[in-house]
C-alpha cells in the first residue's frame, strides 16, 4: 500500500463538485475544481456493427453528440464530458472505435472554437481478455487490440482514458453466486490487484506519451454483478456492500501507478479513492435507471464531481433521442448541486444531507456510502501495510459499521439478512494477514480449468 494515510480527513471536505487535487481537461475543464459537471454515456440501439452499418453508425455518434452539445448550449449548461465505452466489435477492429472518437472529437472542438463551449471525450474499452476462457491477462493478443485502442484514440481525441478491467473475474463469478467472500477477496485483494498493476503501467504510459489524462478503473463487473444480484433477491444485499467494499483497493492501484481520475462512473468506490488519495470521481444514481437498477440514486452524487447516467441507447423518447434526454436530466442535477456551492459550504452541505440521509437507512449498500462511513472505513484500509491486510480491515470496518445501524434501528434490513454479518465476520477473521499464506491456502480449492496462475505472476 503506498497509501498510508487519507488525503481527506474530514467529513465536511468530502463533497461534491470539489477534490483536493482537480485535473484540469485539454479545453479547460477543471474536475473537482469547484463545480460539478454532467457526463454523458451512450450507446447504440441494437443493432448489427459491421462495415455495412459502420456509415449508420458513424452518422449516429456524430448526431447524439451534436444534439447533446446543442441542448447544453440552451441549458446554458458549463460544460459536459462524453463517455465513448466501446462495444465489443469496436476494440475488436480499433480501427472502428479510433474512427468514432475522431468523428466525435471533431464535434467537441467545432463548438469549442466556435461558442467556446468546454467538453470532452472519456474514452472505455472493453477489456476483450475476459472473452477467451480460461483468460490469458497478459498474454492475450486481445490485449494488444486493447493498447491499440487506447493508444490511437487518444491521439485521436479521446482525453480521458479508463477502463473496466476484469482480473481476476473467473475466480469471482462462480465465488459471488456461492457468497464465499474469501474467494470474493482473492479474486479482488490478489489476482485483481496484480492485474490492475500490470496493466495501468501501459495506460499510464500511453496518457502520459499522448498528453493525455489517465481517469481510472471501475469494480463494475464486480461489485455492479453483486448489486444487481442483490436487486433482483440473488444474493444478500449485506453481501453485496462487503463485495462493494473488498473492491476498493484493486480500484486505487490505478491511483497508485499513475492515474489522476477523474475516476469512472460506475466505481461506486469512488468516494473512498476521493478520501484516500484526493481524486475528483464520477458518479451516478438515479439518471442510471436506464441501465440498472439501484438503492442508490440519491447518496450517490454526495461526492461527484462528474454526476453521470451510465448508459442509455439512442433510442426515441417523445422529448427526443434518448441520449439529449439524459443529458438534460443530468444538467438539471447539476445546476442544483452548483447552485448549492455558489451559496456556500452550509447550503452544500446541506444538500449532501438530504441526498445521504434520503437513501442511507434503506440499504446496507447506500449506507457504506455515507461520508461518515466513508471516512471511517478508509481509515481503516490505509492502515493496512499489504493490500490483502488493507481489504480485511475495510470489511471488518464495514461490518461494524452496519452492525451498529442495526442495533440502533438506523437500517432497514430484512432479519434473514442479519446472519451474513456475523458469517462473513468469521471468515474474513480465519484469513491469514501474509498473504503468500492465504494464496497457499486457497488454490488448492480453485477449479484449475478456469484461471491461469502463471497470467497474475503466480
Amino acid at each position: 500500500m503506498q497509501y498510508r494515510k487519507l488525503i481527506i480527513n474530514d467529513k465536511n471536505k468530502l463533497i461534491f463538485g470539489s477534490a483536493p487535487r482537480p485535473v484540469k481537461t485539454s479545453r479547460g475543464l477543471i474536475l473537482g475544481g469547484g463545480l460539478v459537471y454532467p457526463e454523458l454515456n451512450f450507446t447504440l440501439p441494437v443493432m448489427p456493427i459491421n462495415e455495412d452499418t459502420f456509415p449508420k453508425i458513424k452518422m449516429q455518434y456524430e448526431k447524439i453528440v451534436t444534439d447533446a452539445i446543442e441542448r447544453a448550449l440552451k441549458l446554458h449548461s458549463n460544460g459536459v464530458v462524453f463517455e465513448f465505452e466501446t462495444l465489443l466489435e469496436m476494440t475488436l477492429k480499433p480501427a472502428l472505435g479510433i474512427e468514432l472518437v475522431k468523428i466525435m472529437n471533431e464535434v467537441c472542438e467545432d463548438y469549442f472554437q466556435k461558442f467556446g463551449f468546454k467538453s470532452e471525450l472519456r474514452l472505455t474499452p472493453n477489456d476483450l481478455r475476459d472473452f477467451e476462457r480460461p483468460p490469458k491477462m497478459r498474454t492475450s493478443g486481445y490485449l494488444d487490440l486493447i493498447l491499440e485502442l487506447f493508444e490511437q484514440g487518444a491521439a485521436c481525441g479521446g482525453d480521458l482514458l479508463s477502463i473496466e478491467s476484469t482480473g481476476g473475474k473467473e475466480i469471482f463469478d462462480e465465488a459471488i453466486m456461492m457468497c464465499d467472500i474469501k474467494q470474493v477477496i482473492f479474486a479482488l485483494s490478489v489476482l485483481g490487484v496484480r492485474d490492475m498493476k500490470f496493466l495501468w503501467k501501459k495506460i499510464v504510459k500511453i496518457a502520459r506519451d499522448k498528453g493525455k489524462i489517465a481517469g481510472g478503473d471501475t469494480a463494475c463487473g464486480f461489485a455492479n454483478t453483486a448489486m444487481v444480484l442483490a436487486e433482483n433477491g440473488y444474493i444478500p444485499r449485506i453481501f453485496s456492500a462487503i463485495v462493494r467494499i473488498a473492491s476498493i483497493v484493486r480500484s486505487l492501484i490505478a491511483i497508485e501507478e499513475g492515474a489522476t481520475g477523474p475516476g469512472k462512473d460506475c466505481g461506486y468506490e469512488g468516494p473512498f479513492l476521493k478520501v484516500i488519495a484526493g481524486i475528483p470521481i464520477s458518479m451516478e444514481g438515479k439518471t442510471a435507471a436506464c441501465a440498472h437498477f439501484s438503492p442508490l440514486g440519491n447518496i450517490a452524487a454526495a461526492c461527484a464531481d462528474l454526476w453521470s447516467n451510465e448508459s442509455v441507447q439512442n433510442i426515441k423518447l417523445l422529448g427526443g433521442m434518448a441520449p439529449t434526454v439524459y443529458l438534460e436530466q443530468l444538467e438539471y442535477d447539476v445546476r442544483l448541486f452548483n447552485a448549492a456551492i455558489s451559496q456556500g459550504t452550509t447550503m452544500a452541505a446541506s444538500l449532501q444531507k438530504l441526498l445521504v440521509e434520503s437513501d442511507a437507512g434503506k440499504d446496507p449498500q447506500a449506507l457504506i456510502l455515507s461520508p461518515e462511513s466513508v471516512l471511517a472505513i478508509a481509515k481503516e484500509i490505509v492502515k493496512g501495510s499489504t493490500y490483502l491486510e488493507a481489504t480485511i480491515n475495510g470489511i471488518l470496518k464495514a461490518l461494524e459499521i452496519l452492525e451498529e445501524a442495526i442495533l440502533q434501528k438506523e437500517l432497514m434490513l430484512e432479519e434473514r439478512e442479519k446472519i451474513w454479518l456475523n458469517n462473513i465476520r468469521e471468515q474474513v477473521q480465519e484469513i491469514p494477514a501474509n498473504e503468500n499464506k492465504f494464496i497457499s491456502e486457497l488454490v488448492p480449492f480453485l477449479d484449475n480449468s478456469k484461471w491461469i496462475p502463471a497470467e497474475y505472476g503466480l
